[in-house]
């Protein structure tokens, strides 16, 4: 049938796949940093000049690599606001990732506006300091010649089907993009110009939001570009999860997602409702306290790195002999402590070894992930198996305890460049559907990942007993607080 290709403008780097549109088989890839200098702080900078990411592009492109390419998908950093003047020129460079100068403008929406209930209601998610409308906030107040000089914005990935597509008038989104911004809603599918304006003073103009299988337009030579999404998004889309799949990311911080047929709106502000590549939904839990909970357990104990951490923790046994950690240390979003430390309860003799620690760091990191996973199955999202991401999943502590603790089957895919494989899909799927050999309503079915499949097995109950031993810490610390 022909070949497709997804790209994935990460915030450090540009990856391409080209990939088969029948089998989703990568045939070729491609790779380039994005030629962005660091401050002399180290860190990522929080101001990027956008045309870094077309720099990177075009050298991960290089070689003839999409030479025979018929469609491109786009895939890139989510949270990333790209304000332009009413020529279409950048008006600042673009505002990236997670930034502690915006966090007082967060807290200035979420009061004026009248509380987080009125902003999950309004567009089920509560401001962060990671999202557009608060970086618009923060212009606003900071630049306030930027803010008014802003008259249209775009987040990377439309930005980036827009240059693609040689700066048409027409400037679309998709509903996965759109959904992150903090002023698009996917309850109602509409934009909430009001709040845009309640952030930075004034309307603007924002990119139409198209359906998962439509085409952004064609560029010249006449390559189809789609319509492209978040990084999030693609990812759960290369992974190819559906109803029934949760997805667990063990970074620093941990994050749990599934798949559901409608839009979960949460008072309380710890169900972000992001939808995603295909006309579902994408409801979200946070925990600030992940990977961060075995490294500061590591360097406690003196280890070298996580897996000599791993090593220990599989001396012990499940329930760590009572130890139990609660792994609040930089205070926590699920349940919501924003002020809080860690804790380490039930300390005995006999638990006093270093082995007891080790587990008890990796029970309470996955015992914090099996409260955000029920927070979503306490609104009804079917859980049947779930998905562990990131480098600390091959960790063998890990994959011991997930099944049990999470009390569902477990798979760990292979790592690949799952978001860059899901913007090709949705490239499949929008040349498919131009072309009327693919259903707009369903999308090209690939082979799934590569995994390995845990299952929790006799041990079921034990992960149980450990999960209660958690719990009832949880409760006598922090009563009520999930």
């Amino acid at each position: 049938m022909g070949i497709v290709a997804g790209l994935d403008s990460s915030p450090d780097f540009t990856r391409i796949v080209v990939c088969d549109t029948e089998t989703g088989a990568v045939l070729r890839q491609g790779y380039a940093p994005h030629p962005v200098e660091n401050p002399a702080g180290g860190g990522r900078p929080s101001d990027v000049d956008p045309q870094a990411w077309l720099l990177s592009l075009g050298e991960a492109a290089g070689g003839g690599l999409l030479e025979g390419v018929q469609a491109i998908g786009v895939s890139a950093q989510q949270n990333a606001v790209v304000p332009l003047d009413a020529q279409g020129n950048t008006v600042r460079p673009a505002m990236v990732g997670g930034d502690k100068r915006t966090q007082v403008a967060a807290a200035d929406l979420v009061d004026a506006l009248g509380g987080r209930e009125a902003w999950a209601q309004a567009v089920g998610c509560v401001p962060q300091a990671a999202q557009p409308v608060t970086k618009l906030r923060w212009m606003a107040r900071t630049e306030p010649e930027n803010a008014q000089r802003t008259a249209i914005l775009l987040q990377a990935h439309d930005w980036l089907v827009w240059q693609l597509l040689g700066r048409p008038v027409r400037r679309t989104t998709d509903r996965g993009g759109a959904s992150g911004t903090g002023y698009w809603s996917a309850a109602t599918g509409g934009y909430r110009p009001d709040l845009v304006e309640l952030a930075l003073g004034h309307q603007v103009m924002l990119p139409e939001v198209i359906g998962p299988a439509d085409a952004a337009g064609t560029t010249p030579e006449g390559l189809l570009i789609s319509v492209g999404t978040g990084e999030t998004m693609a990812a759960a889309f290369g992974l190819g999860i559906g109803l029934g799949d949760a997805v667990v990311s063990l970074g620093a911080s941990g994050s749990v997602m599934a798949v559901h047929p409608e839009a979960l709106v949460d008072g309380s502000g710890m169900i972000t409702a992001l939808a995603d590549a295909t006309g579902m939904h994408l409801p979200v839990v946070t925990t600030l306290n992940a990977v961060r909970t075995l490294r500061g357990a590591a360097e406690l104990l003196g280890l070298p790195d996580l897996e000599s951490l791993s090593d220990l923790a599989m001396k012990s046994t499940p329930g760590s002999h009572g130890l139990v950690l609660l792994p609040y240390l930089e205070g926590e979003r699920t349940p919501n402590l924003p002020h809080t430390a860690g804790t380490l309860a039930g300390l005995r003799r006999e638990s006093m070894k270093a082995e007891h620690l080790a587990r008890a760091a990796f029970e309470g990191m996955l015992c914090g992930l099996a409260d955000a996973l029920d927070v979503l199955r306490g609104r009804g999202v079917e859980v049947r198996r779930v998905f562990l991401l990131g480098q600390a999943a091959e960790l063998p502590a890990v994959q011991a305890a997930a099944p049990m603790l999470f009390g569902t089957q477990v798979v760990v895919p292979q790592p690949a460049d799952y978001a860059a494989i899901g913007a090709a899909r949705q490239a499949a799927w929008a040349l498919g559907a131009s072309q009327g050999t693919l259903d707009v309503r369903n999308p090209p079915v690939w082979q799934g990942a590569v995994a390995q499949v845990l299952e929790p097995g006799d041990e079921l109950a034990v992960g149980q007993a450990v999960r209660q031993q958690f719990v009832a810490v949880r409760e006598q610390t922090h009563p009520g607080a999930l």
